[in-house]
């Protein structure tokens, strides 16, 4: 089985350089709604039996652009991992500081986050159960955050991964293939 894991479209939103706490979690809501920008992206051509998408409309949007007139199976298990800023100030901070802090809350299980670390495993252990299952070539249309943590756990569970990378870059394509 050849799973391809592909980060979604480039998303059509211009992020604030610096923002108070709440601009900050205002602005991640908007983002997690933006239109993506529709770009040609080049994926391996494989016989795609299933092809997943997450909940949010980025990751359906590019399973559009990239397998038109498709039937997409949609799970929450393979959406983005959720930020939030780590405190409340009216301070304005750089985003760079936003991001930074509410992901080094998520690896710590952080309650203010609203998934750490371990759901996200979790997360990604139970959608690789469900792919392994199904048994078919698949395309997984996800994030980018998210993928570190699937392809990590897709590691764990056997699973031999090409040209992965430290930082994916948008509508960029991982190889998975069960051993």
């Amino acid at each position: 089985m050849r799973v391809a894991i592909i980060r979604h479209a480039e998303v059509n939103f211009n992020w604030s350089r610096r923002c108070t706490s709440g601009k900050f979690d205002s602005e991640c809501i908007e983002y997690d709604h933006s239109p993506i920008k529709n770009v040609t992206y080049s994926i391996p051509q494989i016989a795609y039996r299933r092809i997943y998408v997450s909940e949010l409309s980025r990751s359906k949007d590019t399973a559009e652009i990239l397998f038109p007139g498709e039937t997409y199976f949609e799970s929450g298990l393979i959406n983005e991992v959720p930020l939030k800023s780590s405190f409340d100030t009216k301070m304005n901070m750089p985003l760079w500081f936003w991001n930074l802090t509410g992901r080094l809350q998520w690896v710590i299980n952080c309650k203010r986050q609203v998934e750490g670390y371990r759901q996200t495993r979790k997360r990604a252990k139970e959608f690789i159960e469900l792919i392994s299952k199904d048994g078919m070539d698949a395309a997984v249309v996800t994030h980018g955050f998210y993928m570190h943590t699937l392809l990590q756990e897709m590691k764990k569970a056997g699973f031999r991964i090409e040209n992965s990378s430290v930082k994916f870059k948008n509508g960029e394509c991982v190889i998975a293939e069960d051993a």
